[in-house]
């Protein structure tokens, strides 16, 4: 028997990131954002770019294909992107490998977005990432990861208002 898991699958601090945003809605209106394509294509992402919906199946076991899209410098961007569900436990959990849609991808990570309801109403939404390497986190903060993630969490919070 192999005990041994793969860089993805252990915890450490020195490879997560974490982003934590208090929602002015009830945690089953927050996890159903999470749930609709429709609704994730409108509001998921950094300011400034858009989401093309190439496939989506968010369930147990799917994935869902998406290009981030945007002009820089006058040319349209596109960044490929994948996720494939893990675990969604409704109202409470959701956990995803994020990356490109290249089967190998050494960048892959794993994504975990917690719903927890406080006694008034509210929602606090944390999204875990966990990187394959402390040298891998480092570059995605150094590229904004924290900022474009929050970016996204803000977006959710508008889209949820609106």
């Amino acid at each position: 028997m192999n005990d041994t898991k793969s860089p993805i699958e252990t915890w450490s601090l020195d490879r997560e990131i974490v982003l934590v945003k208090l929602l002015n809605h009830p945690r089953e209106k927050v996890f159903a954002a999470w749930m609709d394509p429709q609704a994730l294509a409108k509001w998921f992402g950094p300011d400034g770019l858009d989401i093309e919906t190439h496939e989506s199946d968010i369930r147990e076991g799917g994935i869902w294909r998406f290009d981030m899209v945007g002009i820089f410098e006058g040319k349209e961007q596109r960044f490929a992107n994948h996720m494939h569900f893990l675990e969604i436990v409704p109202n409470e959990r959701i956990v995803m490998d994020y990356g490109t849609p290249a089967p190998d991808d050494p960048d892959r990570f794993r994504m975990t977005v917690t719903f927890d309801e406080q006694s008034d109403g509210k929602t606090v939404l944390t999204l875990r990432q966990l990187h394959p390497s402390r040298i891998r986190r480092q570059a995605v903060i150094a590229f904004g990861a924290v900022g474009y993630g929050l970016q996204t969490l803000d977006s959710l919070a508008a889209w949820l208002d609106g």
